[in-house]
């Protein structure tokens, strides 16, 4: 059995975030707010079958598919910019496994980034940024990757790092798909104290919402479902960072 997310309202949102540091929209609810509908949400999907294997992990797995590319949102201007390909760079106090090392992933292909949908669900999730951090002139970097965890191993880790901070203002998890698994929960630990919850993603396109300053999240590992065929196990993700002002880098920001 698997526990139902916690989902917010979408009248609710900003309370819900400023009081507990994460929120959960439904699939609906999302493309309310991003003006994204569901025919562009499944335009994206077949995007998530190539994805190149991600060469960086240091535990040896094979089971991480993925890909990265940057932009800078202006939502006060209503300006989505593109931003030369770069390495996703995090620091180890955020990731003590992979941080402190320029990770070059393929950038993410036009079908998504030259959609219309993708500019409107970016600006969207940075002026919910900037409300949340009440700064409406405020610029915000954007790092996108769309993940797929699959049992190739056997097991697959979505956060191979561990319960985590990812050192920016904002984190969207949306789930795409999960594709004949088991595990895969959802857990967000308020970084104040003992107080947590934990749930399971399971409709496409809905989102799990983080307030990085305030919570910390991981995701636990995923197994094929009973009577899976070998390899046909996966659960694919789309996350996505808002950060102000700077990328995180070893030099400058941006």
């Amino acid at each position: 059995m698997t526990l139902p997310p916690p989902l917010t309202a979408l009248p609710d949102l900003g309370h819900q975030l400023h009081q507990n540091g994460f929120a959960v929209l439904d699939a609906a609810s999302l493309a309310t707010l991003s003006g994204v509908t569901s025919d562009d949400f499944a335009a994206w999907a077949p995007c998530w079958d190539d994805l190149p294997p991600d060469g960086h992990l240091r535990d040896g797995g094979r089971y991480r598919r993925r890909r990265h590319s940057c932009f800078i949102a202006t939502p006060g201007a209503n300006e989505l910019g593109d931003v030369p390909h770069r390495a996703h760079w995090q620091p180890v106090e955020y990731n003590a496994l992979h941080g402190g090392i320029e990770r070059w992933f393929e950038p993410m292909p036009a079908a998504i980034t030259a959609h219309p949908a993708w500019a409107r669900l970016l600006l969207s999730l940075a002026d919910l940024t900037a409300r949340l951090r009440q700064a409406p002139t405020a610029s915000w970097c954007i790092e996108a990757h769309p993940f797929r965890i699959d049992t190739t191993d056997g097991i697959g880790r979505p956060t191979p790092e561990g319960a985590h901070r990812d050192g920016v203002d904002l984190v969207a998890v949306i789930l795409v798909s999960r594709v004949q698994i088991k595990g895969g929960e959802t857990r967000v630990f308020d970084t104040r104290g003992p107080q947590g919850v934990r749930f399971t993603l399971e409709e496409p396109w809905s989102v799990l919402l983080l307030d990085d300053e305030r919570v910390i999240h991981e995701s636990t590992p995923i197994q094929p479902a009973d009577g899976a065929p070998p390899g046909a196990s996966h659960r694919d993700t789309l996350v996505l960072t808002f950060r102000r002002d700077a990328f995180q880098g070893p030099g400058p920001g941006v």
